[in-house]
């Protein structure tokens, strides 16, 4: 309930206690809300440029960052009868140029939205990172678009012209190493391409690609030019003159030497509106995986795009002008999550609309060739990178947080996601018996662990592996994941049954708080994971087998009740957080499975035991983890909600997370662990896992 309101403070009462939160404060419209940093143009782990907001940054008032907050220069200008006035990025401004003060901005799903005024003419700039995920073609291609538009203020028509660059930083995470550029006029477009020198396949500095080529376009239409040279001069040259000389620069040299600048420009002439005047930044790379397969070879696999554009030229030359319609796609996805969202409730949507956009930008789609070296579109695959905790390649327990999101978008997508994985476990080559942690210990290669010396964590990922194949079926009613690994599946199982009742000292995957026997929250997973196998073997004809799991996993979930089960000085009960332990107790988000695939492995009052007690454990921004530390988890939280049986829990951690992301506290892309005291983030951000965000409307 909201209680008062002043200047970056909000009174809140949260089941009576009074809480004061700070919030962001800044001086133009925000819609939703402000978060801490915004997405501008975020579509692969390369291609991800932020704008950190803090307690509240414009759109000019710091330079856009990698996800790691390393600069990635981008800035732009606009001239307005003669006056110069710059609104992207933070560069240093000669004489007589002017800061645009922002009015506004708007996110949604896809977008981000910026209205600027610049004398008597409001900018708006719109940052579009396409959402397609039923076109493969689309959600593969590693683009954005900038689009600006222009509009008098006082009713006359003036003299406009926009300008915007992007500088060699794009390309590497050291900018001590030298960068090549070349621009091309070709086809109607005109493209800057750059990249490094001496280029690295597979490597990463920083977690930026050390090999591919970062492009910079915008159609040639009458009164565009284009330079390629030092910030200070080409940013001057617009500034200055209003246009560029169409000259390039030769002198390739190191990124951070005189800071190599690409830039382009249109004089719009004397009007009172113009525009879209539209930008694609892209940065392409082939190939894009590398992938272990049976007899331990490996395979180059290339992004999805190229099966159907022969070069990144070829791609740019249909993804630049496609932009209306892009964004006529991208409106309706918009207005569907918000619809969708907003059913919950309007704290709700600002989270999830925040979430899209930074979940399917670790993902990339990929295909394999055949032996004739062609194409082989049946062979098709998704990678993720482990954003910010590790760089892993498709770790199971970062892909089964996510999992809503697939479910919501495109079920095919979660399940392209498992393929590699099992494809991998089912070649031999991976010696444990239970499922493995990740595809590979840095991204982009999918190299596997033939040693089997992955990060263990066997209850987890062998229950998140058969929940997330179960409710992929349950979701398309395809069977062949079933079908083609059954084995493996059944292997899991056989695993569970010994380790799931009364789990060993492991790793969950919160494994940043450390190996833990007994754990509460692992013995509910892996008991719905043998409940899971018993109904994946009813689908499969497997009466008996089916029939004999369904009884040992109802079999334990009587006892798990009867060894965690614990009561609170204020009577409640409550899950414990490792068995024996009722002074101990944690957000047993795993029991959201069980509502998701109908296993029914434990009674409803479990879930409304579990629901009332986290009324009484809450923080001003939101309910901790577990009794270990008084930190969260923002996609765990909202699996609770999700899971929750009364609308007064579920508001309670939607609106922790809402106010946590709306406090100002942090500068960094939506980081999932953060403190529930004073919302500090914790070390993670920028990471898939805020695909879990989506899990209220999944089930």
């Amino acid at each position: 309930m909201l209680l008062s309101r002043g200047p970056g403070l909000l009174l809140t009462s949260l089941l009576g206690i009074t809480t004061v939160i700070v919030e962001a404060s800044v001086t133009w419209t925000a819609t939703p809300l402000n978060p801490p940093s915004v997405p501008l143009a975020v579509r692969t782990p390369y291609l991800s440029a932020w704008l950190a907001q803090g307690s509240g940054q414009p759109l000019n008032g710091v330079w856009p960052t990698f996800w790691t907050g390393q600069i990635v220069g981008w800035a732009g200008f606009i001239r307005v009868d003669g006056t110069a006035y710059n609104f992207l990025g933070a560069p240093t401004l000669n004489s007589g140029v002017l800061k645009a003060t922002q009015k506004s901005f708007k996110y949604t799903a896809t977008q981000s939205t910026f209205v600027l005024s610049a004398g008597p003419v409001d900018l708006t700039a719109n940052f579009l990172s396409p959402v397609e995920p039923t076109d493969f073609v689309k959600q593969s291609l590693p683009f954005s678009y900038l689009a600006l538009s222009v509009a008098s203020t006082d009713g006359n028509a003036h003299s406009v012209q926009v300008y915007t660059d992007i500088s060699a930083e794009w390309v590497s995470g050291d900018n001590s190493l030298t960068a090549n550029w070349s621009t091309s006029t070709t086809g109607g477009i005109i493209t800057h391409q750059v990249q490094l020198e001496n280029q690295q396949v597979f490597a990463e500095v920083a977690d930026h690609t050390q090999y591919g080529s970062a492009f910079y376009s915008i159609q040639n239409t009458a009164n565009t030019t284009f330079q390629s040279g030092q910030d200070i001069v080409v940013r001057g040259a617009f500034t200055s003159n209003g246009k560029l000389p169409n000259t390039q620069d030769t002198n390739f040299r190191a990124i951070s030497n005189n800071w190599p600048v690409f830039g382009l420009s249109r004089d719009l002439g004397t009007v009172k509106s113009a525009g879209p005047v539209v930008f694609s930044v892209g940065h392409v790379r082939d190939p894009a995986i590398q992938y272990i397969v049976a007899g331990g070879a490996l395979q180059n696999r290339s992004s999805f795009f190229f099966t159907q554009f022969a070069s990144a030229t070829a791609a740019i030359a249909s993804f630049l002008p496609g932009y209306q319609t892009a964004l006529a796609s991208a409106n309706a996805l918009d207005a569907k999550i918000s619809s969708d969202a907003t059913a919950i409730s309007s704290d709700y949507a600002a989270i999830v609309e925040l979430s899209v956009r930074q979940a399917l930008a670790a993902c990339e789609l990929t295909v394999g060739k055949d032996s004739s070296g062609k194409f082989n579109t049946s062979d098709v695959m998704y990678f993720m990178k482990e954003i910010s905790s590790d760089g892993n390649v498709n770790t199971v327990d970062v892909i089964f947080p996510a999992w809503p999101i697939f479910l919501y978008l495109n079920p095919t997508l979660g399940k392209l996601l498992l393929e590699p994985l099992f494809q991998y476990q089912a070649s031999g080559q991976y010696p444990n018996p239970w499922s493995i942690h990740d595809m590979g210990s840095s991204y982009p290669k999918a190299l596997g662990h033939n040693d089997g010396k992955d990060e263990a964590m066997p209850v987890e990922e062998s229950g998140n592996m058969l929940i997330m194949t179960l409710s992929y079926t349950q979701k398309t009613g395809d069977t062949s994941l079933i079908t083609s690994y059954s084995k493996l599946l059944d292997q899991w199982t056989q695993f569970l049954i010994q380790d799931s009742l009364i789990p060993a000292n492991q790793l969950s995957t919160d494994d940043f708080a450390g190996t833990l026997a007994n754990q509460t929250n692992l013995a509910i997973k892996g008991t719905i994971g043998i409940k899971a196998m018993s109904k994946i073997e009813t689908l499969l004809g497997n009466s008996a087998t089916a029939a004999n799991y369904s009884s040992i996993a109802t079999s334990f979930s009587p006892q798990i009740v009867g060894f965690a089960t614990g009561t609170g000085s204020n009577g409640l009960k409550h899950f414990e957080l490792s068995y024996g332990n009722p002074s101990t107790w944690g957000l047993t988000y795993n029991m959201l499975a069980d509502k998701l695939l109908g296993t029914n492995v434990f009674p409803q009052q479990l879930f409304d035991q579990q629901s009332a007690w986290y009324q009484t454990v809450a923080q001003a921004f939101g309910v901790p983890l577990d009794t270990r530390h008084t930190y969260t988890k923002s996609d765990w939280q909202m699996w609770t909600a999700a899971m929750s049986t009364n609308n007064a829990t579920r508001d309670l951690l939607i609106s922790g997370v809402k106010n946590y992301i709306a406090s100002g506290v942090n500068s960094v892309p939506f980081s999932d662990w953060y403190e529930t005291t004073n919302a500090v983030s914790q070390g993670f951000q920028a990471r898939p896992v805020a695909g879990g965000h989506l899990a209220l409307l999944v089930v």
